[in-house]
């Protein structure tokens, strides 16, 4: 099997495990409001393991993903910036999931500061990469016609990840799942191109 279509496929298998962890947390969850509470607060409890694992899972999806479509560009397309920025994102969300999050009306702790940091850093290493690789498709004959819909996709993520970090009003778990859905789904689709145009290529 091509490499880089191995990787994309093992990528996209991590991000859809990702996914059905999440749900299945809300579902098993009933007692956390999920308009309220942010998905941090899944680690914790009953079920945590699952929810970390999950996390594990995507953290090593990213690395993938960022190494399938940096190898997949022509030389002259490629940039390492979008691919160590995806790397960047998997090993801050997978110190997310090791520190545990402060919860409500409890002191602050390190290990809650850490979580917090390594979180944010998560969101915005991986929005900025999906931004950068997205931009860089515009280098390839053979990936332009996607350079367009992926960097507005893109972009929208992240413009709504600053948004989410300044409108302190807005539901913290509402805003925080409908990002993370959005950006996975960019993800999602990005690894079932790379997998389905190797197809199409050695066809």
């Amino acid at each position: 099997m091509n490499t880089t279509r191995s990787t994309a496929a093992l990528a996209l298998a991590g991000m859809l495990v990702f996914l059905a962890t999440g749900i299945a947390a809300q579902c098993l969850r009933p007692e956390l409001d999920w308009v309220r509470v942010p998905n941090s607060f899944y680690l914790i409890g009953p079920w945590g393991g699952m929810v970390r694992a999950g996390y594990y899972t995507l953290a090593l999806a990213l690395v993938l993903f960022g190494a399938g479509a940096y190898r997949a560009l022509t030389p002259a397309a490629r940039s390492a910036a979008p691919a160590l920025l995806f790397v960047a994102g998997g090993a801050a969300l997978a110190l997310t999931a090791i520190e545990t999050t402060d919860t409500w009306n409890h002191p602050p702790t390190l290990h809650g500061y850490v979580h917090g940091i390594a979180a944010q850093s998560a969101f915005l290493c991986t929005a900025t990469a999906m931004l950068l690789q997205s931009w860089r498709l515009r280098g390839d004959t053979r990936w332009r016609r996607w350079f367009r819909p992926a960097f507005a996709y893109a972009a929208l993520c992240f413009v709504l990840l600053w948004v989410q970090a300044f409108w302190r009003a807005s539901p913290r778990g509402l805003g925080q799942k409908a990002l993370i859905l959005l950006m996975l789904g960019w993800l999602v689709i990005a690894a079932w191109q790379l997998l389905h145009h190797h197809d199409e290529e050695s066809a």
